[in-house]
């Protein structure tokens, strides 16, 4: 158990037997009345997100959450099969969780696999992955006042934009929080 006044970004908060991770808060100390924390906070299986408002001092339940760095090994069809790097445990983990994580994820990858009661919440990817560009069409050069995107299918299958001087065979590296393109990758 834990009060209001110890949250903080990230934490995951057991209401009603609904795991919520914090996204952002705020205390209010208002001129009259009583002080409060305005919360946004994520659905941590469904991803939903709502505000909800704490009287300041109000107890709240902490869930426990296991984040361990894994490996990524392969999918065996029906679900993506994780490795913990030090004690080599495998974890599999559903199409479900993995959400639109596995449009960036390589095998051999690393990943934070976050765990509760042995139960998967979801995977977490670095915010930028270098991946390779699959295919795309030629960029030409037209009558426009800025740079111009294309669509590019990299090694994963994940589509994206990209500026069209990019070429089929390229590295680049890609923002897996919005798969946008972030820049070339020097060899």
């Amino acid at each position: 158990m834990a009060t209001t006044n110890d949250l903080k970004n990230g934490m995951v908060l057991n209401i009603e037997g609904q795991l919520w991770s914090i996204v952002e808060f705020q205390h209010v100390k208002p001129g009259k009345g009583p002080a409060f924390v305005r919360t946004k906070m994520k659905n941590v299986e469904s991803g939903k997100v709502v505000d909800k408002t704490f009287n300041a001092g109000t107890k709240v339940e902490t869930a426990t959450v296991d984040k361990r760095t894994m490996q990524y090994l392969y999918n065996d069809g029906t679900s993506y099969v994780f490795m913990d790097t030090t004690t080599f445990d495998q974890t599999e983990v559903s199409p479900e969780v993995m959400g639109d994580v596995v449009g960036f994820l390589l095998e051999n990858q690393e990943a934070v696999v976050a765990t509760n009661e042995g139960r998967v919440l979801f995977v977490e990817l670095p915010a930028s992955v270098e991946l390779l560009v699959e295919h795309t069409d030629p960029g030409l050069q037209g009558d426009r006042s800025s740079g111009g995107t294309k669509p590019a299918t990299l090694e994963t299958g994940k589509e994206i934009q990209v500026p069209l001087f990019i070429v089929s065979g390229e590295k680049i590296k890609v923002d897996t929080r919005d798969a946008s393109y972030l820049g070339r990758v020097k060899a």
